[in-house]
Formats: C-alpha cells, structure tokens, sequence
C-alpha cells in the first residue's frame, strides 16, 4: 500500500481494517482495507459489481460487515445504523438521489433534525436561511421553499450534497456526485471539496470518470471483484495503467465507432417549441447515423427527447417519423410508429425497481408475447433470457428484484427492455451515467453495432469524449434553443463548449 500522505496527522482519520460482507453464496467484499487521511481526497474505483456500493453502504451505517472492523482516529468505531454514522461524523452522498418528493428543498436538507422555536414548533424561517448559507457554499441558487418533486437529476444531486454539508461531516464519501452535473458544477463542487479538505475533512471520493479522479484526488484505491487490488499515489498512475488495474485487462477502444452510411431520414423534427423551455428546435436523424444533443445541464436536450417521444407535451412544431405525423403526447403511438426512449433516470423512469429482472425485461412487449390476453411465465422468461444474454447482463435468478443489479447491468437491462421492440428510432438519455468503463465500452459497442443495422440514434449526453467519441454529427443547445451543428470530422471539445455556452466561434 502506498504511503500516506504528507500532513501533519500521521494517525488516518479512519481505518477500513478487513472488511468482508456476504449476501448468500456471493461475497461482495473480501478482507478490503484502506486509510483515509485529514485533509485528503482520496479515489476508489472499480467496475460496478466490484463492491464499491457495499463498502460505502457499510460507511453509511446500512449494512454491518461479516468481519472486519473502522476505526476513527485509531479507535473502534461503534454504531448504531445510519444514525450512528453520521453522529460520529461520516456523512454519505449517494449515486441516486433520495429525496422526498413532497417536501420542499429546505425540509429534505434538515429532515429529523429540524430547528426548533418556543414549544418545539419547526423555526422555519431558520431552516430557510440556514438552506441559503448552505447553498452559498456551494455557489448555487436554488429556491429552499421549493418542491423536490420535478427536480432535475442535477438539481436534486446538489440538495443531497448541501444537505451533507450540513452534517459538518469529518468524513464525506461522494458516490458519483458528479454524473448529472455540467463542467461548471462540477468545478463549483471541486472548489467546496477542496475547502473542505483544507479544514481537515477526509474525502472518500467515488467516480468513474478519470479527468475528475486526478484532478481532485491524491491517492487512488482499485477494487476488483470485492477485494482490495491496490492503492497508489494520483501522481504515478495514468488512464491506462489505472484502467488495467479496474479490468484486469486491456480496453483496447471504448470508443467502437464504426463507419455506417447514413440512409434515409427516419426522424425529423420541426420547430419543436414548448414555452418556457425551448423553442424553434429542428434537426433530422438519418437510419445508420448516430446524432449527439450535447450542451450544458439545464439546456433543455432532456426536455426535446421527452417531447419527441410523447412524456411531455410541445406547444409548437411537429414530429415525423419516416415521413408521417406523430400524434403529440401519445407515448404508446411513439412506440407504435418505432421510437423508443432510454430515459436518463434509470431507477425512476427506466425500471421498477420491486418487480424481477424477467418483468422489467419484457415490460414494453407484454402484450406481443400473451395470447389471448393472458401472458405465460415461460414466454416471459425466454424473451428476457434472450436479451439479458444478447446484452452480457450479469444477474443472479431472473426471479430477483431489479434492485439487486449493479448501476451498469441496469442500465443495459433497460436497453435490452427497449431494444426488444425492435425500435426504428432508439434515444438514449445520458446511456452511460453512472457506469463503470468496462460496461461503457459494451454500450458503446452495442450503440455502433445498432447504427451499422441501419437504426436512428438520438443520444444525449454530458459527457464530451462520449459525444466526440461516438457521434456522426453534434447539435449543440444553449438555453433551449439548437445553436450549432457540427460534423464529426470537424468536432471538437473546444467547438462543442464554445457553442454550449453561448460564445461565439461555434458554427452551424
């Protein structure tokens, strides 16, 4: 294990000593040790299904390990589930938001733990400005009286995030804090990281994207297969290095962009408007091309492929799909006609999470595989097991709730529930959020493979490699409205961030 890191505490902040943690016959963790220092941001990463969740679950006060031991400052640490974490100080902010819908931005920071006035009614007025100096910290701006409900995922990241601050934790684990958030959040959050940890905060910080692990960590720890594979200074590792660690193998391209002639035109849309949130959007997709909507959070591409596809309705302008009216606001007949949607918000929208693997698997063809109404088990798990083995999904029982999968097997479990319908248009919302760079490399593949078939794919994505990576061409949005298209002969990440903020120099 590589040495700590220059301080002045040579004692960690907090020992992982031995940890191993079983569900059944799987081990999720075998003997993983660490040290987290005062004053340190420190990198775990792994593919998903490498224990990293289960670990920070354990953080958390969720799950008690098999074996194994914390320490805080040298001492066992003694908890009492969730609540004893976060007295002694750790404090977690989570991959998926966990907000409650009903309550407003203030209430969900302060839930349980309210301040009080006379008679031990909530001081809401306190609770509001306390919200205020919170989000002042983070430089955001976000309304404390708000719902949490119709949150953006970006939004609702950083009401977690400021609502762990507000623990004045001595220990922050960030699970993905980053994944829904834009270059410019990302950055405002790195600055509070770094405050944080020049007062002395431990950071346990978990990501899969390898420009933010070496910009904000000093030492990084790999996991492989629940167990501890090794734990190294940022300084002496690189992107390949680091990747070979996490794989055991070589990822020769994560990019698998092959060459496919653009046919005809099978999705145009026209002067796509909806009041308030964009206006004036029109662009075509070609069957064998793959069309990237890139630009800031917040610049309405979630909010155009949601309209194009029925979720939400449009006060303007018109969809066809090879050449005939879609119906607005009608997802059923956007399915009809061949479209379909892999949502951004996997758990929320994507999957129901209570239901079983074969369930959700076969949830948009129910109908296509009943006969006479009634639909038969056998019929559904053969259909489920055909895709869950087309698209490598790693599972246990099909039986098992879909909550029990890893990030990146339910991202592809959403895939394969879409892909069954054997769609002419496939849009995909943010395809690799989330997900480890193995199984980003197999949904990369398994977008090209599409293309070359001949399907129309909208992509939208925060991720600048991945559109560069991936995308024929690239409509660049800026507050609502298409600003730039760029071929992918002549794209690049200036071109791309330039037209995304509004600058001058983009080209159309």
């Amino acid at each position: 294990m590589a040495d700590p890191p220059a301080g002045p505490a040579p004692v960690p902040l907090l020992t992982i000593r031995g940890l191993s943690k079983s569900f059944g016959a799987v081990a999720a963790l075998q003997d993983v040790s660490l040290d987290l220092y005062a004053g340190e941001a420190h990198a775990l990463v792994g593919e998903n299904g490498a224990g990293k969740s289960t670990l920070v679950k354990i953080l958390a006060g969720g799950y008690e390990p098999d074996a194994g031991e914390l320490l805080l400052d040298g001492e066992p640490l003694v908890r009492s589930g969730p609540a004893g974490a976060r007295a002694a100080g750790i404090a977690v902010i989570y991959q998926e938001p966990t907000l409650f819908a009903d309550l407003s931005v203030a209430e969900n920071i302060f839930i349980g733990r309210h301040p009080l006035r006379r008679l031990r009614r909530i001081d809401r007025a306190a609770m509001r400005r306390q919200t205020v100096e919170l989000f002042a910290r983070l430089g955001i701006h976000l309304d404390p009286d708000r719902p949490a409900r119709g949150l953006s995922i970006a939004d609702q990241q950083l009401v977690e995030i400021a609502k762990a601050l507000s623990f004045e934790a001595r220990v922050l684990v960030m699970d993905e804090p980053t994944a829904a958030l834009s270059p410019v959040e990302v950055e405002r959050l790195f600055a509070v990281v770094r405050t944080l940890r020049q007062a002395g905060t431990a950071i346990l910080f978990i990501s899969h994207r390898f420009d933010e692990v070496f910009a904000l960590c000093q030492r990084i720890t790999v996991m492989r297969d629940g167990r501890w594979v090794c734990t190294e200074p940022a300084e002496e590792l690189d992107v390949d290095r680091l990747v070979r660690r996490m794989v055991g193998r070589e990822v020769s391209q994560l990019y698998p962009k092959e060459a496919a002639e653009a046919r005809q035109v099978v999705l145009e849309v026209r002067g796509l408007t909806r009041y308030g949130v964009f206006s004036d959007v029109s662009f075509s997709v070609r069957g064998g091309e793959i069309v990237a909507l890139a630009g800031l959070v917040g610049a309405g591409r979630t909010e155009v492929v949601r309209a194009i596809f029925g979720v939400d309705r449009y006060d303007a302008g018109e969809v066809l799909v090879g050449g005939e009216r879609l119906p607005r606001g009608r997802p059923p007949a956007a399915m009809a006609a061949g479209l379909a949607l892999v949502p951004e918000d996997r758990r929320q929208q994507g999957l129901v999470m209570e239901m079983s693997v074969e369930r959700n698997a076969t949830l948009t063809r129910r109908w296509a595989l009943a006969r006479f109404g009634l639909l038969s088990r056998r019929a559904e798990r053969r259909a489920a097991s055909t895709w869950i083995q087309k698209l490598r999904v790693k599972t246990g029982r099909l039986t098992d709730p879909v909550s029990t999968l890893s990030g990146g097997n339910q991202q592809k479990l959403v895939l394969a529930k879409w892909l069954s319908t054997a769609p002419r248009v496939l849009i995909v919302d943010e395809p690799t959020r989330g997900i480890d760079i193995g199984t980003k490399a197999e949904v990369h593949r398994l977008l090209s493979e599409l293309a070359a078939a001949g399907v129309a794919i909208l992509m939208v994505s925060s991720e600048l490699p991945e559109v560069l990576g991936m995308a024929d061409r690239i409509l660049v949005m800026h507050e609502g409205r298409l600003v730039s298209e760029i071929p992918r002969q002549r794209a690049d990440e200036e071109s791309v961030l330039l037209a995304a903020t509004g600058q001058t120099g983009a080209h159309r």
